[in-house]
């Protein structure tokens, strides 16, 4: 059995304890509102994320949550941010740094294994304090603490620690942020590169989540996923001209106060859901 926000172990991945919620989401009774707001929230999140890196989903994978299951979001935001993080990886892929990225993925595919065997599926509350807390946190420590992805065995245990915490607390790409900080690397290098590592994070997060979500009938309809990577594409594409005009000062500044503005508001969800599940 699984529980949302406990650990439990269980044979072949079922997921029998999640139940499916009431929603306008799930199937022919996905309303024209719920399109709507699902469409345009992709688009401009992807956006931000095509300037940023990781700003906009971060809003994105909150906006879901308000309207879905947590697996159904996971999956959502895993589709829409592969499709975006693909592309904007293959947009900039004469920036990537090539000889971080395998190491990453080792790291990265260690973890993944690790926690299917151990099956843990976290609860609304704890995703939105980990999306509100990790960037606060990543903010707050100290420079000569931070780490730097293109030292020796760095792209190994970030790929580690990063899955880790993107099963456990939905996104991390504000601890991400922080080993790219201090490396020597220049503003399209570091989008192009975590875009490449964001592309083997987002694969993981929709085979981790679709075997808790499948079992329980948790899916989406499929045209809901083409449409939300067509946007999200549209949505990268048209980011790239901003991020060619923008200096690399005002692209540090600008993506610090957004990820923190976003982050305090998640921060006050979570903690305000667990306090109406504890009445």
């Amino acid at each position: 059995m699984v529980r949302d926000g406990r650990c439990a172990t269980f044979p072949g991945g079922g997921a029998s304890a999640i139940r499916r919620t009431a929603d306008p989401f799930y199937g022919a009774a996905m309303s024209a509102a719920a399109i709507a707001a699902v469409a345009v929230t992709v688009l401009l999140t992807s956006f931000l994320s095509g300037i940023f890196g990781m700003a906009g989903g971060l809003i994105l994978l909150g906006v879901l949550l308000l309207m879905l299951d947590v697996t159904s979001a996971m999956i959502l935001f895993g589709i829409t941010q592969l499709g975006a993080n693909g592309w904007r990886a293959y947009l900039w892929r004469g920036h990537v740094a090539w000889h971080l990225v395998w190491s990453y993925i080792a790291g990265a595919l260690t973890v993944f294994a690790l926690m299917k065997i151990v099956a843990f599926l976290p609860d609304k509350a704890m995703v939105y304090i980990g999306l509100g807390l990790l960037p606060i946190v990543g903010d707050v420590v100290p420079p000569r603490w931070r780490p730097d992805i293109t030292r020796r065995f760095m792209p190994f245990t970030c790929g580690a620690f990063i899955m880790a915490l993107q099963l456990m607390a939905g996104a991390a790409g504000s601890v991400l942020d922080i080993f790219f900080q201090k490396s020597p690397l220049d503003r399209k290098a570091i989008v192009a590169t975590k875009a490449f590592t964001q592309v083997v994070a987002h694969v993981c997060r929709i085979a981790y989540f679709g075997t808790f979500a499948i079992p329980a009938g948790d899916v989406l309809p499929w045209w809901t996923y083409v449409g939300a990577v067509t946007l999200a594409l549209a949505g990268t594409t048209l980011a790239a001209g901003v991020l060619h005009r923008m200096t690399d000062a005002s692209f540090r500044r600008w993506s610090r106060w957004l990820i923190l503005t976003v982050s305090v508001v998640y921060l006050g969800r979570g903690v305000w859901l667990l306090v109406v599940a504890a009445r």
